[in-house]
């Protein structure tokens, strides 16, 4: 399959501050890509209770430093009303409806591969070896 990246992102070495590092450094989080798309399913904008309640798993204290991290990146905004008791709402940015696309997209494809991650999620449960699989042994997408 035909790559549609530039080449310069076609061969090591990758600098530090390429394009492709840089997506990675935003989504590498362990909750990030999980509350963008939940935001997004919940209309882009939710109260941090609802939030919670609507990714299992989730931490309070985890999505609080998630949704920090996400403010300071400008993927999201809290916003306050200051009604008492006063009542906190995080809102997808512009930027952040932007990350969505690529976000949503390897969402899809996670789904339309389940039987692929089912596999590979196996062999690590296994404790297999990458070093031991044989060329026969690869999962291909």
């Amino acid at each position: 399959m035909p790559s549609s990246l530039p080449s310069v992102y076609r061969q090591a070495p990758f600098v530090e501050d390429c394009a492709p590092r840089r997506v990675l450094r935003l989504f590498s989080g362990k909750w990030t890509t999980m509350i963008l798309h939940t935001l997004h399913l919940l209309g882009d904008a939710s109260r941090p209770g609802k939030l919670q309640r609507s990714v299992p798993g989730l931490s309070k204290k985890m999505m609080t430093q998630t949704l920090r991290e996400l403010e300071q990146s400008g993927l999201v905004s809290r916003h306050v009303q200051q009604i008492m008791p006063p009542s906190v709402e995080y809102r997808l940015t512009p930027a952040g409806l932007i990350f969505i696309e690529p976000i949503e997209m390897l969402y899809t494809w996670a789904i339309d591969h389940a039987a692929e991650l089912d596999a590979l999620t196996a062999k690590q449960a296994s404790g297999a070896c990458p070093a031991e699989h044989t060329p026969e042994q690869s999962v291909t997408f």
